[in-house]
């Protein structure tokens, strides 16, 4: 599966969006992907509640999608997260548990609880959907990736066309 991949971050595509100053190309994201520490403040709400805050998230950089935020299992308030019966996989960092929330969403984040050798930073890390709970970067709302299967956060620095938009599946 990872030899199917046409773009890789090491030449952006014609139909790409030019980043300008402060903003980045998902299309300059290396495949395979790779982790960046992030201090900004992340915040994950739900209604009136906070659910987690972070200064020390990991950010995963993939070739055509947004970043996605990992925080660690320290700020986020675990007793009010639970695992679901559903899981999925991912080619570069393994097998994903979904997590619920009690009195909310039955799916707003996952965790990989081990995972592939490349990505053992982020093993028992949390991630959040921002399409089911609030998700902010530096105090800016994080607005979902399209597709409803996908969990990368867009916000103003982030060019697409990202994966999940009409015409950006499969490259």
């Amino acid at each position: 599966m990872r030899r199917q991949w046409t773009y890789r971050g090491d030449k952006r595509p014609a139909f790409a969006d030019a980043p300008t100053a402060g903003q980045e190309s998902v299309w300059d994201y290396p495949r395979p992907p790779r982790l960046q520490a992030d201090v900004r403040p992340v915040e994950i709400r739900y209604g009136d509640e906070v659910l987690a805050r972070s200064v020390r998230s990991l950010r995963v950089l993939e070739t055509a999608s947004p970043p996605t935020y990992y925080l660690p299992p320290e700020d986020v308030q675990l007793a009010r997260l639970f695992e679901t019966s559903a899981t999925s996989h991912c080619e570069w960092k393994g097998i994903a548990l979904d997590l619920g929330l009690t009195g909310g969403p039955s799916s707003v984040g996952w965790v990989y609880p081990d995972t592939y050798p490349e990505f053992a930073e982020i093993a028992g890390w949390i991630s959040f959907y921002p399409a089911r709970v609030e998700c902010f970067v530096a105090d800016e709302r994080v607005r979902p990736q399209p597709g409803g299967f996908y969990g990368g956060w867009i916000t103003n620095e982030i060019v697409g066309p990202v994966k999940g938009e009409p015409g950006c599946d499969g490259l």
